[in-house]
């Protein structure tokens, strides 16, 4: 039979008075003051020792009256002044020191007064009667002829020293049990934070770790302490960071960012010498987003700026090729009945191709200034490098060489098809024109985490150190007024409209250019599609279709619940408003076998019902491209819904 709970109150008594039947089967007075100086807790013994009336055991009781009675009543002897005496013993008091003394009382009897400060303020006092070891001592000094007097005063002193060290014992582990859990309480909060924090002392070893180095640095060990540089982060990282360690082991603070060799992430490092001189304090960050960000940022303005400089001509200049290119069709088709010089035909024709070279660099600057959605699609992407390679190698310079090597897992990948194979097909020519034959291209294509890392190497003489720095700049360009030094520049915007990133560098034989872009593999799913607009819901259903997406469909909230049961549902893609109820609701209709649920809504940001929303919400109208990405977002749902634009 279920008992009914106790009332708080009566089980809170109920501890209380366990508490004092405990502290009275003590032999020793025992009381603890608040850090206000008040009474928190005593024992009978405590009353019984200094005859205290009622009113000063009560909780709460003032230390300061406490100490004024037993002066006025000659506790401590004949006093001149017994309102100093009193404020000398409060302002002793209130300092919470640990202390230890014997005292002789007025009666004749002694008292060991211990006491310890407590880690919530104010202190607990113990009190034992040691009248009966004193009396001893004076028996055997008094009865002991044959020993010595420096023997006897000896072990009096030994006596009052053991009773002295057992009292700072108790003070110390008291102590101890505080620095503990403070420590564990530090290293909890440490370990919430996302980032790695550490100590390494002179001999490059880890003293000190918050174990959230693999946060940071993807694949390193949690267990840290007692590793050395090398062996937490392995050769190469260790190699990056020992000459800023060394300058930080000298005392200079350094604040400098690495790229990790394995994840691609950009690292943000903070290094601090220890004011003892015996090592150096650690703060890592992931400052990936951040980077990309900045980069984004200035990689903008100046795209913005190349298309204020070339807008307000490219009207103009279009239409002046377009009259060039008119005319000089003209004249070609006249060559043959109007007296020209002999050369006169190949002029023409370098016109042309000079003109239509033009309209080929006004579609590119079109392309680079003006706003494009990235169409995501699943791709077989060896199938799509294999087409590419077939494409580019009769392009190539005679001798020049292109090898494949494809290690990617079985399986169709969310990609945009068009903007990946032009950004390839840039590298390749560029690659080709930076040779000189015979040389090899390298196209590599493999998983690496949570990325799909592309990689375009040539054996040619490798970038300069201002290429490296400015190849991705609108109009920059190496090739002598022969490239317009917009190709890298739209490789780089095409890899970060799909959320990638671009890497230069020089590999051990030549130039290497790195794109990651996210690892999206293409889950195809059952999905229920909720909307009771039947041309929305046909347009929505040829996008998930498009997407190799099974589709069920379901035009009202009723019809929907009776298909939430179906084995093998992947993904539930409603309207929040629904003709005879709200789509949320149907995340309650899935709590026993929990299916991911996407919501979508032409409410504005901010709406109440968008703000309700158990998952990710889609504005309507959206992309394939954005669907296709928030359904790979949904394999690993968060726990927290997320507004998505």
């Amino acid at each position: 039979m279920h008992q009914p709970e106790a009332d708080p109150v009566t089980r809170a008594e109920i501890r209380a008075d366990l508490t004092r039947s405990g502290l009275n089967l003590i032999g020793q007075a025992l009381s603890i003051f608040d850090a206000d100086l008040r009474l928190a807790l005593s024992n009978r013994q405590y009353q019984a020792m200094f005859d205290l009336p009622d009113a000063l055991t009560r909780p709460g009781t003032s230390f300061d009256d406490t100490i004024r009675y037993l002066v006025l009543r000659g506790e401590y002897g004949t006093q001149d002044d017994p309102d100093a005496a009193v404020a000398f013993r409060v302002a002793q008091a209130r300092t919470f020191q640990p202390h230890y003394f014997e005292r002789e009382r007025a009666d004749g009897r002694w008292v060991a007064v211990e006491g310890a400060p407590l880690s919530q303020g104010g202190w607990v006092t113990v009190y034992t009667d040691i009248t009966d070891i004193k009396r001893q001592e004076a028996l055997l000094r008094a009865r002991s002829d044959a020993l010595s007097e420096q023997v006897l005063l000896n072990a009096e002193r030994l006596a009052a020293a053991n009773r002295k060290l057992a009292a700072t014992n108790a003070a110390l582990s008291e102590a101890q049990r505080i620095l503990t859990r403070t420590e564990a309480r530090t290293r909890q909060v440490t370990e919430m934070v996302p980032a790695h924090i550490a100590h390494m002392d002179a001999q490059y070893r880890y003293t000190f770790s918050n174990r959230r180095l693999p946060v940071i640095f993807p694949g390193a060990a949690g267990d840290i302490v007692g590793l050395t540089l090398e062996q937490a982060l392995g050769a190469a990282t260790a190699r990056t960071l020992r000459p800023y360690m060394e300058r930080a082991l000298s005392g200079d603070p350094q604040v400098f960012e690495i790229t990790h060799p394995t994840s691609g992430r950009r690292i943000r490092i903070a290094l601090t010498p220890d004011r003892d001189g015996q090592g150096v304090y650690i703060l890592s960050t992931d400052v990936s987003a951040e980077v990309q960000a900045r980069e984004a940022l200035a990689h903008s303005a100046r795209r913005n700026l190349a298309a204020r400089l070339t807008s307000g001509m490219a009207h103009d200049f279009g239409n002046l090729l377009t009259i060039i290119l008119g005319l000089q069709a003209r004249l070609a088709t006249r060559i043959d009945t109007v007296d020209l010089p002999p050369d006169a035909a190949e002029d023409v024709q370098a016109t042309l191709a000079a003109a239509r070279r033009g309209a080929t660099l006004l579609d590119r600057l079109a392309r680079i200034t003006g706003a494009r959605d990235p169409a995501l699609e699943p791709v077989d992407l060896p199938a799509l490098l294999a087409d590419l390679a077939a494409l580019s190698r009769p392009s190539l310079t005679s001798g020049t060489r292109l090898d494949l090597a494809v290690a990617l897992p079985p399986g169709p990948l969310l990609l945009d098809p068009g903007a990946l194979q032009d950004s390839l097909l840039n590298l390749v020519l560029n690659a080709n024109a930076a040779i000189t034959p015979p040389g090899r291209i390298t196209l590599k294509a493999r998983r690496n985490g949570d990325w799909l890392e592309l990689t375009v190497g040539d054996t040619g003489p490798g970038f300069t150190p201002e290429a490296l720095s400015r190849a991705t700049e609108p109009f920059f360009t190496t090739k002598k007024g022969q490239g317009s030094g917009l190709g890298l520049s739209m490789v780089y915007d095409q890899t970060k409209m799909v959320g990638g990133t671009l890497r230069l560098s020089n590999g051990p034989r030549g130039a290497q250019v790195v794109l990651r872009l996210p690892w999206r593999p293409v889950a195809r799913r059952m999905v229920l599609l909720v909307e009771d607009d039947d041309q929305v819901r046909a347009q929505v259903r040829d996008q998930l279709t498009g997407l190799g997406h099974a589709v069920i469909e379901a035009a009202s909230l009723s019809e929907a619940r009776a298909l939430t049961d179906l084995p093998g549902l992947g993904v539930i893609l409603s309207d929040i408003q629904l003709g005879d109820g709200l789509g949320p609701d149907l995340a309650d209709a899935t709590s026993a076998t929990p299916v991911p649920l996407i919501l979508m809504t032409s409410l504005p940001p901010g709406h109440p019902l968008r703000a309700r929303a158990p998952g990710p919400v889609l504005t309507k109208p959206f992309t394939q491209a954005r669907l296709a990405a928030v359904l790979a977002a949904s394999l690993t749902p968060s726990p927290h819904g997320q507004d998505r634009p």
